[in-house]
């Protein structure tokens, strides 16, 4: 990827990124005067802003018309880091700041709406055309005053709200896409469906048979007799006949298994007001019919805004309803897709039973779609409500509260299928065999219901202060309190065998789950605070912000031994931070070269009990299974455990700034470096199974996390009818253990075997790390193989790579000619590796590259390997297996020998995505004069249009997807589809 990156780098550095772009509230021509909304809903320019943060505005938002408002970000924030955790019909994404902080505790940031509190999920169905915009809060001084949720950084997001205009004025918005999947795995095309020494066709192919329905390419190659011919395909239908289809590799085989997803998005708003008040209506429907048949989604939002101002008194607020329905198929749908041999078009298997499918040792997909599911509907309603009392020019006080209930019904079922069909007629080995016979068990069926009730509270009561201590010096203060509620209860009923087929209820299930085994679970947590912050101005050029919080959680209540009272200790979290304008200070050095200069530093500390769960330092027991015997019952404690005297992640901050505008602003600078020390990390560590405990989650050890951003514009050309901006970042960041405790070199957040690779925290490495086994090598990194030819490797893991990239640059360009704008969004990021289970499920079929680089027949020599005789290395000869022929080569290739080998699956993360590309036009004023139309817009789009991977990513997995839950990110499984390219169109409407 050398030259891929050199070419990368030649961009960033001709091309240039504005750090701040606000919607212009306040109809300035200086950006830099604009009042943006920071923590707590306080508002201030951003010169008084002594943090750094990003500004984005709903153009940039909607210009790819990402129905989802967290991805429309991706690649227009330097330091945010967006991955996609499910890309399944309702994406889920996980937000990161500045890399991670905790090792068990959530790194994700902190989400605010509408000046209280939310949550990802939210803003994730949000619609992004009701989005004013999102001020994205890196630096933690900005979020210190919500304590230990601003943690991580904040994003806060502004929804717009009714205009000034007493004239009734409506907006329409309609849109519809069409994906396709993009970047499919790569299979070799030498060799098709079969198996070496098979008893279904002996005929011998270059040491092997053809096998029709065999789930791997480890058959004979397609330049043998047997290529061109038309054969039987996959196992015979319920006539006892076959499939049949010509031996030869089809061109983008697991393409045709998925269809044209077609998104439509359709939005109404009604707004109107005046100089006192306003009312803002939005509704909004999403309809996404997936690239998987039957997977669909629905959702529906209306939000209402009204505000108004009686006196001294003004009252603001808002309701929002959410509802979203889906339908999916399993997770482990794909995983079945990807088995496919290259020979087989697997639509022809839409309307076959498991026991017809193209292969008894999968299931067929087509099948599963059908009768295995997941049905969900959730409705989520907020009640928003800030108030204002105005006591005079300098003393007001104000109240944000916020009322969130969540209900949720999801019903997921399985079918059931004996598989015990015997094979009559079909003229072949198989008759008089039973599909058992192949491995193939009976499916049970099931049926499973869960309800999630969830509600939370936010709110906030502040007294605002507002004095000029003298002609020069301001003084703005706050002073309140915080509380927050929340309660989530699920329950769940469900079990095997359905009575009666196709009826999908409990009173169905004949052998229901014991209910302690079912997830259901009730959970309150509160915690509030007091909190202070003060702002102070020099002349419009010297500011000083310093916030105080003082906290509670409920998370951290526990009852000492020996005692039963109850004790809670609080935490105090702090911090300041200055910015200074020396182009103000000093009217001498601006000029018309240096227009703008802003300096500003920051220190702050703030805590995390995110890693204690509800609960966590309670006693709560455990229904063990079997115990005491049999079917009796009983309790025990937990055989995990938090320390009692467990402390919450402290975190300290460091960063400085500068930010700097020549040419009057057509070129921008903006810079910050941070340093952000956190002790007392929580994460879970093994002990003595002799006391009963098997593990403590305790305070173990430091980390820091350091890094840089560069956001640099350039707006070459800039007329009435014209202008070109062109926009660049550059961000980096990592994040080190510094120490674990007791003596801990490493501490395991994720191991498994097939490969054998785990995710660690390791002391003196970046976090999080992934290690695996690896080669066996000489001095000069020859691969060391056995007696049989068979590589060794080691037999303890060993650092494979990292998660994290090295660095990210980001790109965006616009043009704008009259009423034409076209605008793209790009990014690159290298240095990170992820182990792809697509990989391993690819070589365990046969279907690698590698596997086809040579003459099966003939078996195959590790290249430059070598053997260790008599105490010194050798060149070797011995082919794989130990044997030159193809089932040597068939037994290495499907053995631990090289599923186990982590290193094998070791795929490089670097990719260059082109992640937008949007064409729009504004139809002139001057034709739309004699219509009740105010403005009229329409546009083409393209979402993920282009991207390139590193050289050894076969377009195995995107790296972004390769994350598993939590921190233990860096594996991708099986279970994320293919990324998916949309193309579509849109329209905007005002009257």
């Amino acid at each position: 990827m050398k030259k891929l990156t050199t070419s990368v780098l030649a961009v960033v550095l001709t091309s240039t990124f504005a750090m701040v772009s606000a919607q212009d509230t306040l109809r300035t021509q200086d950006i830099r005067e604009v009042v943006v909304t920071g923590a707590l809903g306080l508002k201030k320019r951003q010169d008084a802003v002594t943090t750094s943060n990003q500004v984005v505005n709903n153009a940039e938002i909607t210009q790819g018309k990402n129905p989802n408002a967290v991805q429309a970000l991706t690649g227009k924030v330097s330091g945010l880091q967006i991955n996609t955790t499910n890309n399944s019909v309702n994406p889920s994404t996980r937000v990161v700041l500045r890399g991670p902080r905790s090792l068990t505790a959530s790194n994700e940031a902190l989400v605010v709406i509408d000046g209280v509190i939310s949550t990802l999920g939210i803003l994730q169905n949000l619609p992004p055309e009701i989005i004013d915009n999102m001020n994205v809060i890196k630096g933690m001084q900005g979020a210190a005053l919500y304590g230990e949720r601003g943690s991580n950084g904040v994003i806060i997001v502004t929804t717009k709200r009714g205009s000034k205009s007493e004239k009734l004025q409506f907006s329409l918005t309609s849109s519809i896409d069409f994906s396709t999947v993009y970047k499919t795995p790569i299979y070799q095309k030498q060799y098709g469906q079969g198996w070496p020494g098979d008893v279904f066709d002996t005929t011998d192919y270059g040491g092997t048979t053809w096998v029709p329905y065999e789930n791997s390419n480890w058959g004979p190659a397609y330049s043998s007799a047997l290529g061109g011919q038309n054969i039987y395909i996959g196992l015979p239908q319920a006539n006892d006949q076959f499939y049949t289809e010509t031996f030869s590799p089809k061109d983008n085989h697991i393409n045709k298994f998925f269809k044209t997803g077609v998104l439509l998005q359709n939005g109404l708003s009604v707004n109107a007001g005046g100089s006192d008040g306003y009312v803002f209506l939005s509704m909004n429907r999403a309809e996404n019919d997936f690239i998987v048949e039957k997977d669909n989604l629905k959702r529906n939002n209306f939000i209402l805004k009204a505000g108004k101002k009686l006196g001294k008194f003004r009252i603001d607020g808002n309701v929002n309803y959410l509802e979203i329905k889906t339908s999916t198929a399993p997770s482990s749908l794909y995983s079945e897709v990807l088995q496919t041999p290259t020979n087989l078009d697997i639509r022809k298997f839409r309307n076959s039973n498991p026991d017809a499918g193209y292969s008894p040792y999968t299931t067929n997909p087509y099948w599963l779609i059908d009768n295995n599911r997941t049905n969900s509907k959730s409705r989520t309603i907020s009640a928003l409500l800030n108030l204002e009392y105005k006591l005079n020019d300098h003393i007001s006080f104000t109240y944000a509260g916020t009322a969130v209930t969540g209900h949720s019904i999801t019903q997921s079922y399985q079918n059931d299928y004996a598989n015990d069909r015997m094979y009559d007629n079909t003229g072949t080995y198989l008759d008089g065999h039973l599909a058992e016979d192949f491995g193939m068990v009976p499916i049970i069926s099931n049926y499973y219901k869960s309800l999630g009730t969830s509600w939370r509270y936010y709110g906030d009561l502040m007294a605002n202060f507002d004095y000029d201590l003298t002609d020069n010096i301001n003084l703005k203060a706050n002073i309140g309190h915080n509380i927050q509620d929340s309660r989530a209860d699920n329950s769940q009923v469900g079990g095997t065998n359905l009575q009666v087929p196709g009826w999908y209820h409990i009173n169905n299930v004949l052998n229901p789950d014991k209910f302690y085994n079912l997830n259901n679970n009730s959970s309150t947590q509160r915690s509030f605070a007091w909190f202070a912050n003060l702002d102070l101005s020099y002349k419009d050029y010297l500011f000083l912000n310093t916030t105080f919080r003082y906290e509670k959680n409920s998370v951290m209540s526990v009852t000492p031994i020996g005692t039963n009272k109850l004790e809670n200790k609080g935490f105090p979290y702090y911090s300041v931070g200055a910015s200074f304008i020396p182009t103000k200070a000093f009217e001498s050095i601006k000029g018309k070269i240096l227009n703008y200069a802003k300096i500003s530093a920051s220190f702050t500390r703030v805590g995390n009990v995110q890693a204690i769960p509800v609960y966590g330092l309670d006693e709560v027991g455990v229904f063990p299974t079997g115990y005491p015997f049999n079917s009796l019952s009983s309790y025990l404690p937990r055989t995990t455990s938090y320390a009692p005297d467990i402390k919450p992640e402290f975190l300290n901050s460091k960063e400085a700034s500068i930010s700097l505008g020549f040419l009057n602003d057509r070129i921008t600078l903006d810079g910050s470096v941070y340093r952000n020390d956190t002790d007392n990390l929580i994460t879970q560590i093994a002990t003595s199974s002799a006391s009963g405990i098997t593990s403590q989650f305790d305070n173990i050890g430091k980390s820091r996390n350091q890094g840089f951003e560069i956001d640099l514009g350039f707006t070459p050309i800039k007329s009435k009818d014209f202008e070109w901006k062109l926009r660049g970042s550059y961000s980096t960041y990592e994040t080190k253990i510094l120490s674990l405790e007791s003596g801990v070199p490493e501490i395991p957040l994720l191991t498994t075997t097939g490969p054998n690779v785990g995710i660690y925290a390791m002391a003196g490495y970046d976090f999080p790390m992934i290690k695996g086994t690896k080669y066996l090598r000489d001095p000069n990194g020859n691969i060391v193989v056995g007696a049989n030819g068979n590589p060794l490797s080691t037999s303890t893991l060993e650092v494979l790579g990292k998660v994290n990239p090295d660095y990210i640059l980001g790109f965006s360009t616009s043009f704008r000619f009259k009423g034409l704008t076209l605008s793209a969004t790009a990014d690159y990021r290298t240095g990170n590796s992820f182990i792809s289970r697509t990989k391993t499920l690819l070589g365990n079929m046969g279907s690698l590259e590698q596997q086809a680089s040579f003459d099966r027949s003939k078996g195959y020599v590790i290249p430059n390997s070598v053997q260790l005789v008599g105490g010194q290395y050798v060149p070797n000869t011995t082919p794989i297996g130990g044997t030159a022929d193809y089932t040597g080569v068939n037994s290495y290739y499907t053995s631990s020998t090289f599923l186990g080998v982590g290193e094998e699956f070791l795929v490089d993360g670097t990719a260059f995505k082109v992640r937008e590309i949007a064409l729009s036009y504004d139809i002139p004023k001057s034709v739309l004069r004699n219509t009740f139309v105010n403005s009229l817009n329409v546009g083409v789009y393209a979402r993920n249009p282009f991207f390139i991977y590193a050289k050894d990513n076969r377009n195995y997995a995107d790296p972004e997807t390769a994350t598993t839950s939590g921190n233990a990110a860096g594996i991708a499984d099986t279970s994320q589809y293919p990324t998916m390219r949309n193309f579509g169109i849109n329209l905007n409407v005002t009257f």
